[in-house]
């Protein structure tokens, strides 16, 4: 589709955006494909105290949506053989001492049960801490530098109560990601961004999107991310745009554009990347919230039918991906905010996405949310 249209076309977009600065955003683009074409608008500033809009082709720390690109390099690595999906994760790596009920599909569902490294929260309210990069306040600010490997990650995770018997339940944990990054790394020999770049970046042309593992700059274009903080009494807002990625690993560390992932999603859902019966095991929910592999398949209200998604938002920054579930519509979008310890902008977060839901996909409330909503 390559007739974009503008702001004036669609203003009901473009006021669905605006409507999230005014909610606290400090910077919002979305980017929608549909029958009647590209849309593409952008609100807010790019950073604060200045007065430039975001830009519409920059990049954001994509979060979670990290996840759908790893199942998507763990399924076409089944489909060449080197994975099987209901084996045991322990055959290939060993050296952790996890339980060999706990099988591939497994991590990609979260129904592994592995205690989640950036922090547990269980169903009575309690709350377990992982490791020290996800503590809150200024702790969070002076150690956003630190590198974390993969595998210091998933020994913290292991070294705590499993949630459940493999299996048995469902819930988000970070930590089955990590260990899908590791699984894919030693049955193919290769890092986890070669071999997205050889099964998904590269063939679909995504030179915006970027696996920076201890990298800590993000490309330009791009909007800021900020962080606030009480400091001697004082509220502190820091700059956190450059950061190192590595405390979130693969549950959320990717660099994207709205471009690439409508690129992605669009590609993925229209089977340009799975074989058929492999994108219909991802996009198979688990009764409990929707979850697929790698992927929240969601009704999107009255008459909007399903949409297939993952949202992520990783300090600062977020990212919204998607689609119909033959990919011919999508809604992608980045979002630039000011985090703080107690995540004051994970409500606005899930009306504005329920809201644009609604808007491109259908009438009527969306259904259930997302769990990647923005904070750690």
């Amino acid at each position: 589709m390559s007739n974009t249209l503008t702001d004036h076309d669609r203003p009901e977009l473009q006021k669905a955006i605006e409507e999230m600065v005014e909610s606290g955003f400090t910077g919002v683009t979305m980017r929608v494909h549909d029958e009647r074409g590209e849309w593409v608008g952008s609100a807010g500033v790019r950073k604060l105290g200045e007065t430039a809009k975001p830009p519409t082709n920059g990049h954001v720390r994509a979060g979670s949506v990290t996840k759908t690109f790893t199942a998507t390099v763990a399924l076409r690595l089944v489909a060449e053989g080197a994975i099987e999906l209901d084996a045991p994760v322990a055959d290939h790596l060993p050296e952790f001492g996890l339980d060999r009920k706990v099988t591939v599909r497994m991590l990609l569902q979260h129904t592994s049960g592995v205690f989640n490294f950036t922090g547990e929260y269980y169903d009575d309210g309690t709350f377990a801490p992982g490791i020290p990069a996800t503590t809150a306040g200024q702790e969070w600010v002076d150690n956003r530098f630190r590198t974390y490997r993969p595998e210091e990650l998933v020994r913290l995770a292991l070294s705590k109560p499993a949630r459940f018997e493999p299996g048995t339940d469902w819930s988000y944990s970070n930590t089955n990601y990590v260990l899908a990054r590791l699984l894919i790394e030693k049955v193919t020999g290769r890092s986890l961004a070669e071999e997205m770049q050889r099964l998904v970046l590269g063939p679909l042309g995504l030179s915006g999107t970027v696996l920076p593992e201890t990298g800590t700059e993000i490309p330009e274009p791009h909007t800021h991310a900020y962080y606030r903080y009480e400091d001697a009494g004082r509220q502190r807002t820091v700059d956190v745009t450059r950061q190192n990625p590595s405390w979130i690993s693969t549950g959320g560390d990717m660099i994207s554009t709205t471009r690439d992932l409508h690129t992605f999603i669009s590609a993925l859902m229209g089977g340009r990347l799975l074989p058929a019966p492999l994108l219909a095991e991802m996009c198979k929910p688990h009764p409990k919230v929707g979850y697929g592999l790698g992927v929240f398949v969601q009704d999107a209200g009255a008459g909007g039918g399903t949409v297939i998604t993952h949202n992520g938002g990783m300090a600062g920054h977020a990212a919204l991906m998607y689609s119909t579930p033959d990919g011919s519509r999508t809604l992608t979008a980045a979002l630039n905010y000011v985090d703080d310890a107690a995540l004051s902008m994970a409500g606005p977060f899930q009306t504005a996405t329920q809201k644009l839901v609604e808007e491109v996909f259908g009438g009527g409330r969306t259904g259930s949310a997302d769990a990647a909503e923005p904070g750690r």
